[in-house]
C-alpha cells in the first residue's frame, strides 16, 4: 500500500517566522552542501572545549566538512548522477542488445530464492497468478504435460493455480485429463524418450489429432534407472532426441514447446532401487538435451527455473527424488507467467513482457518536450544564471519574491521544462521501456529496522541549534516531514506493509502529513487572511505540476498518485471553510469570544459535513463519479480506492485545524513560555503532560503492535490516530531544549518530501511501486546506494524546476492569471477527454 509525502504546510504560529533572511533562503538552494552544518555550531563546539587537543581536533572536524562541502554540493552531486545515469543506460542497452537474452530467457532459466519460498527471477518480476487469472488466461486453450512422475507433478500443481481443491488421485503411470470450462490440461504419461513418445508427438504434427497450444515435456530419471546408469543408455538418449528434434520444432511453429531439464537427487535418501540415478548422471542427460535441442533457430525453450530451485531445497524431498511441494509450484508459477503474462500484462509481472505500446497522450507528452527542446535549441544556448530561492507557497513564508531571470528571457522557462524533459525520459526507461531490471519486494525485519536505526543516527549527527524556538516552527516542521517520509520510502522498499504493527505506525504518519496540512494552511487564513486567487494557483500549481506531466508521461490516472489527491482536496475544503462567509480572522478574533465561537461553529459544521460523507458511501460514491469530477478520482473505472482513503484519515485535517486554533488562542492569550530553554508550560503542567504523552504513544504502539487484521484496526484508525500525533507534538516541543535543537538532515529531506514521495513510484521502485528498480544487477547493496543517490538528486532537481516555473505560469497580475486558468482548464478537458482511463 503505498504511502504519501507532504501536503502544504501552511505559515507557523508567529508573523516573525515568516520572514527568512536572503542567507538562509541561499542554504536550501541549489549551491547548498548536503546537511551543512553551521559554521556558528562548530564555533560554539570549538568554544567548549577545553583542552588544545579537543580544539585541534573540533578544528579539523570543521575544515575538513567545509572542504569535504566545497566540491561534494547539491550541483555536482547532480552532475554525478547525470553521468551515472548516461552510463547505466548504455551498460543495459548493450546487455539487451549484445547479451541474446531477454526476460523470458531470464525467467525461464534462472532465479533465486528471497525466503520462504518466495522466488525471485533473475532481473524481472514474478507474478503470482490466482486461479481467475489463471482460468482467463487459459480460456479455450489445451496444454499437454508429457513425461514421468517428476512431470505429473508440475502438471498437479500447475493445474491448482487454476482449481486449488484438486487432488493427487488415480492411477500414477496413466494419462490424466483435467477438464475447467473451456481449458483443457492433460497429463500424458511417456517415462522415456523412446518411439513411443515419438509417435505421440508425430500424431500432433502429421496426424488428425488437435495440436495442444502448449507442451510441456521431459524424461530422463527412468532411462537411468532401467539400465543401471549405463553409458550405452546416455548415447541411446541422445539418438532418441535426435530423432524427436525435427517433430518438436514443427511443433514449436505454432505451438509453445519447453523441455523441462531435470531436477537434482538428494543421494542420501534415495532407495535402493534409485542409487543409480545420481547428480553427474542427471547432468549428463541435461547436457544431452540442451546440446540436441538447442539448435539455430531456438523454438524449443528450455525451463532450468524449477531445476535452480530445487538445488537449494531437494535435501526437503521425502524420497530424495520428488521435489518438495513449494519447489514444483516454483516452476509452475515460471511456466504460468511465461504462457500468461504478454496476454494479460500484470503490472507487477514484467517477466515475458515488452514495452506497452505509446497512448495517445504519452505521444502529446513526448510531442510538448520535443518541441520545447528544438525552441530552446533554436533560441542558442546562454549561460542560463540561477535564480535566487523561490518562496515555498505552501508553508506561506511571506519573503518578497525574488526577481527570477527566466521571467524576463524565454529562455528561463524553456531551459527548466527541457530539463524536466529529459527527467521524465528517464523516468519513462526506469519503469515503461524494457531496459532496466526490476525484482521483487521481500519483507524481512532487518530490511526494515536495520536502515531505519541508520536514518536515525545520521539525522542525530547532524542536529543543530534552531533559529526559532517556537511550537511547530519552521525548522521543525521540516524535520517532522523528512524523518517521516524517510520512514516510509523505507517502509515501501522493504515490502514492510505485509507486517501489521508497522502498517499501522506508517498509517499515523499518513494521519501526521494531513494533520500538517491543516495546522498550516488554517494558521495561513487565520493569520494573514490571504483567500487571493494567485496564491491558491501557486498552491495547486507547487502540488499537482509533477502529477499532473507523470500522468500523461506514464500513462497512469490522477488518482494513481492519491494522495495529491487527497491533499488538494483537503486544501479546497479548508480554503472553502475559511473563505466563505463570515470570514473570521485572529485580529477581528481579538478580545472577543464570540467570533471565537463562530469560527468553532465553523469548524463544527465542517465535522459534520465530514461524518455526513463517511456515513453514506452511496452518496460519497454519486458525487464523485459524475463527470469530469469522475475522471480525477476513479481509479480503474471504480470510486472505490479514493473512498478508502478518503476515509481512512477523514479527521485528521480537522484535528489539525483545531489544534492550530488553540495553540495560536494560547500563544496569544500568553499562556506558552517558548523561550529558549524553557518549558511550554510551567514545570508542574509541563511533568504531568509529558507524562502523559508518552504513556498515550507508548499505549498506541502497543495496540498497534497487537493487531493482527487490517480491516479491524483500519476501522479504528481515524479515531486514535490523533492521539499518538498529539503525543509527539508535546514530547518534542513541551522540553525547551528539544525545542531549541532540530536535524538538518530530516529538514533537507523534509524540504523535498513531496517529490521524493512522487519520484519513487517509477524511479526508485519500479512497477508502479510494486517492485525494486534494479541499476546494478548482482549487487542488492551497490544498486541501493546507486539507485537512492540517482532518486534523491532527481527529487530536488523536480522541486527547483516546480518552484521556478510556479513563478512564470502564475502571475499576479488578475488579468493574465484567468487567461492562464482558462487556457489550463481547456487543456486539462482535453487530456480528460483523450484519456481512457
Amino acid at each position: 500500500m503505498t504511502v504519501e509525502a507532504t501536503a502544504a504546510e501552511g505559515v507557523q504560529s508567529n508573523s516573525n517566522q515568516l520572514e527568512t533572511t536572503e542567507a538562509e533562503a541561499h542554504a536550501g538552494s541549489e549551491h547548498a552542501p548536503l546537511g551543512s552544518n553551521s559554521v556558528s555550531f562548530a564555533a560554539d563546539r570549538l568554544s567548549a572545549c577545553c583542552h588544545g587537543g579537543a580544539k585541534m581536533a573540533v578544528l579539523a572536524y570543521s575544515l575538513g566538512k567545509r572542504e569535504i562541502n566545497q566540491y561534494f554540493s547539491i550541483k555536482n552531486a547532480k552532475l554525478l548522477s547525470v553521468a551515472a545515469v548516461v552510463l547505466l543506460i548504455v551498460f543495459h542497452t548493450a546487455s539487451r542488445h549484445y547479451g541474446g537474452s531477454d526476460t523470458c530467457d531470464w525467467l525461464l532459466s534462472s532465479g533465486r530464492f528471497l525466503g520462504d519460498n518466495v522466488w525471485q527471477p533473475y532481473g524481472c518480476m514474478l507474478h503470482k497468478y490466482k486461479s481467475t487469472e489463471a482460468k482467463f488466461c487459459l480460456r479455450e486453450k489445451r496444454i499437454a504435460f508429457v513425461g514421468d512422475s517428476r512431470i505429473r507433478q508440475l502438471f498437479y500443481s500447475f493445474i491448482r493455480m487454476m482449481n486449488p481443491e484438486v487432488k493427487e488421485v488415480g492411477n500414477k503411470h496413466e494419462n490424466i485429463p483435467f477438464v475447467d470450462g473451456d481449458s483443457t490440461v492433460d497429463f500424458l504419461w511417456y517415462a522415456e524418450v523412446n518411439n513411443s513418445l515419438k509417435e505421440q508427438l508425430m500424431l500432433w504434427t502429421e496426424g488428425s489429432a488437435s495440436k495442444p497450444h502448449v507442451i510441456v515435456i521431459g524424461a530422463a530419471t527412468w532411462s537411468i534407472k532401467l539400465h543401471n546408469g549405463k553409458s550405452e543408455a546416455l548415447f541411446q538418449y541422445k539418438a532418441n532426441l535426435t530423432a524427436i528434434s525435427d517433430t518438436l520444432e514443427k511443433l514449436a511453429e505454432h505451438s509453445e514447446v519447453y523441455w523441462v531439464l531435470q531436477d537434482p537427487v538428494y543421494e542420501d535418501v534415495l532407495s535402493d532401487s534409485r542409487k543409480m540415478i545420481t547428480n553427474e548422471q542427471i547432468n549428463l542427460y541435461n547436457e544431452a538435451a540442451v546440446s540436441t535441442l538447442n539448435t539455430s533457430k531456438k523454438k524449443v525453450k528450455f525451463l532450468e527455473a524449477s531445476r535452480q530451485a530445487a538445488m537449494e531445497t531437494i535435501s526437503q524431498s521425502v524420497d530424495g527424488l520428488h521435489l518438495p511441494e513449494s519447489t514444483r509450484d516454483v516452476g509452475a508459477m515460471v511456466l504460468m507467467n511465461s504462457m500468461c503474462n504478454k496476454i494479460l500484462k500484470p503490472i507487477d509481472g514484467s517477466c515475458c513482457q515488452s514495452a506497452p505500446p505509446l497512448s495517445v497522450l504519452q505521444k502529446i507528452a513526448a510531442g510538448l518536450f520535443l518541441l520545447s527542446i528544438i525552441i530552446f535549441l533554436i533560441l542558442g544556448y546562454s549561460k542560463h544564471r540561477k535564480s535566487r530561492h523561490v518562496p515555498d507557497v505552501e508553508s506561506g513564508e511571506g519573503k518578497k519574491p525574488p526577481v527570477v531571470l527566466g521571467q524576463l528571457n524565454p529562455k528561463g522557462p524553456l531551459l527548466a521544462i527541457c530539463k524536466m524533459s529529459l527527467i521524465m525520459l528517464y523516468f519513462y526507461l526506469c519503469d515503461r521501456a524494457d531496459i532496466f531490471m526490476k525484482e521483487q519486494k521481500f519483507y524481512t525485519h532487518s530490511t526494515f529496522f536495520i536502515p531505519l536505526i541508520y536514518i536515525f543516527v545520521l539525522g542525530i549527527f547532524y542536529s543543530e541549534n534552531s533559529k526559532e524556538t517556537k511550537l511547530l516552527n519552521r525548522e521543525q516542521t521540516d524535520e517532522w516531514k523528512g524523518w517521516m517520509q524517510l520512514v516510509i520510502l523505507i517502509y515501501h522498499f522493504s515490502g514492510a506493509s505485509t507486517f501489521v504493527p508497522v502498517y499501522m505506525h506508517v498509517r499515523v504518519l499518513v494521519a501526521a502529513y494531513l494533520f500538517q496540512t491543516g495546522y498550516g494552511h488554517f494558521s495561513f487564513f487565520w493569520l494573514k487572511g490571504d483567500f487571493g486567487l494567485y496564491r491558491v494557483c501557486q498552491v495547486l500549481f507547487r502540488l499537482n505540476f509533477l502529477v499532473v506531466v507523470l500522468c500523461l508521461v506514464m500513462d497512469r490516472p490522477f488518482q494513481f498518485y492519491y494522495f495529491v489527491p487527497l491533499v488538494t482536496f483537503w486544501f479546497a475544503v479548508i480554503y472553502a471553510t475559511m473563505a466563505l462567509w463570515p470570514q473570521i480572522l485572529q485580529k477581528q478574533a481579538n478580545g472577543s469570544a464570540f467570533w471565537n465561537l463562530a469560527l468553532l461553529l465553523k469548524l463544527l459544521g465542517l465535522l459534520l459535513f465530514i461524518c455526513f460523507f463517511a456515513y453514506s458511501q452511496e452518496l460519497f460514491e454519486a458525487v464523485f463519479s459524475l463527470w469530469p469530477v469522475s475522471k480525477l478520482f476513479e481509479l480503474q473505472g471504480s470510486i472505490h480506492e479514493w473512498w478508502f482513503r478518503w476515509k481512512l484519515d477523514r479527521f485528521a485535517v480537522i484535528n489539525g485545524m483545531l489544534f492550530a486554533f488553540v495553540y495560536l488562542l494560547l500563544q496569544k492569550c500568553q499562556l506558552l513560555s517558548e523561550g529558549k530553554g524553557e518549558p511550554l508550560f510551567s514545570n508542574n503542567i509541563s511533568n504531568c503532560l509529558l507524562f502523559v504523552s508518552v504513556v498515550s504513544f507508548m499505549t498506541y504502539s502497543i495496540w498497534a503492535s497487537g493487531c493482527k487484521n487490517k480491516s479491524e484496526c483500519n476501522e479504528m484508525h481515524p479515531y486514535i490516530s490523533v492521539v499518538q500525533i498529539l503525543a509527539f507534538i508535546l514530547i518534542r516541543n513541551i522540553p525547551g531544549y528539544a525545542r531549541s535543537l532540530y536535524s538538518s538532515f530530516f529538514a533537507w529531506f523534509g524540504k523535498i518530501s513531496l517529490e521524493l514521495f512522487i519520484c519513487q513510484y517509477h524511479i526508485w521502485l519500479a512497477a508502479d511501486t510494486k517492485g525494486i528498480l534494479v541499476l546494478i544487477p548482482g549487487n542488492p547493496t551497490l544498486n541501493i546506494i546507486v539507485s537512492t543517490f540517482i532518486f534523491v538528486c532527481v527529487a530536488h532537481e523536480i522541486s527547483q524546476i516546480t518552484n521556478d516555473l510556479a513563478q512564470v505560469a502564475i502571475p499576479k497580475e488578475s488579468g493574465p492569471l484567468l487567461r492562464r486558468l482558462l487556457g489550463a482548464g481547456v487543456f486539462l478537458v482535453l487530456v480528460l477527454i483523450l484519456s481512457h482511463n
